[in-house]
């Protein structure tokens, strides 16, 4: 079976690319914005492309702002873990180590969450994400470097992992983060102030992005970009982008992997999350697996082996050959409006869940690039 994969325009920047950009620029050889003397990076969790231009009317100010070249592509699996690792090393998920939402430890039959799971699964942060954070180097560097969050993620392995070498400032609130980040930029000539908004993604999963909720929250997000851009000015410069965007995903369109069933047959792990699935075969049945899902779900999924993706350049060129064991025997990404759920596992609470990404469409992969202060 021929593997037909979404490829993207020459001209698409990757996010993988946008830090390195703006130190870039900090040093007055930028090609994507101008020169600054500072810079902020405000991540919206789960803010696509498609959906906030879906919802312009709740973000006039982001929109009014927006171009049609600010756009990025997050890598795959456009999941949190891996996006926001490539974002804060620079590089691809074949070379950081983070491969999925769920992927196994190789030779075990663990399968951590790459969000949550550093602590409880014993993954270490300084060896499991495998390169170098830009924030720990430019730190070393001599640069002032600031992550302004919410207050519980101050000491995850997650942020050890990622965001270790910047000083982490805690801050409830949207309003907060982002004031806290613009005297940060203004008060430290050179300095890279990174702030994180999960809200609207936690609000995505739990109600969608097409419901009234989301859209409060999107209103609540282009004030809090009005207000940076206010404070700023032009003695700094900031970006306003995403890790991935959303895909409501209704009940009725889960498709629950039951016992006795013909695709978990020969599956021994299944990883990944509802719309990127790894799957990681019993010795000896990587073959029959992918066979049994490319029969039953080519319509409505890419299927592929761990070679293919690989082959494709999927993970970036040339992955880490200890990485290569993390990826899946065979992936099934959704190409429609379906999500996958192991019904065998015991917690249904993730069934419950309606904005859903990892895939490699482009309302999961295009998000925003939109340009405040000097960089504007």
């Amino acid at each position: 079976m021929t593997l037909s994969l979404p490829v993207d325009p020459p001209s698409a920047r990757s996010l993988t690319d946008v830090v390195p950009q703006i130190l870039a620029s900090l040093e007055g050889r930028g090609d994507w914005f101008p020169g600054a003397r500072s810079a902020v990076v405000l991540l919206v969790d789960g803010l696509g492309r498609a959906n906030l231009t879906a919802r312009s009317g709740y973000a006039r100010f982001l929109t009014g702002r927006m171009t049609k070249k600010d756009a990025a592509r997050t890598v795959f699996p456009s999941t949190t873990a891996v996006a926001l690792a490539s974002l804060l090393t620079g590089e691809m998920p074949g070379q950081h180590g983070l491969v999925g939402y769920r992927v196994r430890v190789p030779g075990t039959d663990v399968a951590p969450n790459q969000l949550k799971g550093w602590e409880s699964d014993g993954l270490d942060p300084l060896t499991w994400q495998r390169s170098i954070p830009l924030l720990e180097r430019e730190a070393a560097a001599g640069r002032p470097c600031f992550v302004v969050s919410q207050p519980r993620y101050a000491a995850t392995g997650f942020t050890r992992a990622l965001q270790r070498g910047a000083e982490f400032i805690g801050a409830s609130t949207v309003a907060e983060r982002v004031e806290r980040a613009a005297d940060l930029a203004l008060r430290h000539p050179g300095a890279l102030v990174y702030a994180y908004v999960p809200e609207l993604d936690t609000i995505a999963h739990a109600r969608g992005w097409e419901s009234d909720e989301w859209a409060a929250g999107l209103e609540l997000v282009d004030g809090a970009a009005r207000s940076l851009d206010a404070a700023i000015g032009s003695h700094a410069g900031a970006i306003v982008t995403a890790d991935h965007g959303i895909v409501d995903v209704p009940r009725h369109r889960h498709i629950l992997l039951q016992g006795g069933d013909d695709l978990v047959e020969g599956v021994r792990i299944v990883g990944g999350e509802p719309r990127m699935l790894h799957l990681y075969a019993e010795d000896g049945r990587a073959d029959d697996v992918l066979r049994r899902w490319q029969d039953a779900e080519s319509s409505r999924a890419w299927v592929m082996s761990r070679d293919e993706a690989v082959s494709a350049g999927l993970f970036g060129p040339s992955p880490d050959s200890d990485v290569l064991l993390r990826i899946g025997d065979v992936l099934v990404a959704a190409r429609t409006t379906v999500a996958y759920y192991d019904d065998r596992e015991p917690d249904k609470k993730p069934q419950n869940m309606i904005g859903q990404h990892g895939s490699l469409t482009d309302q999961e992969r295009v998000v925003p690039l939109v340009r405040l202060g000097a960089f504007g």
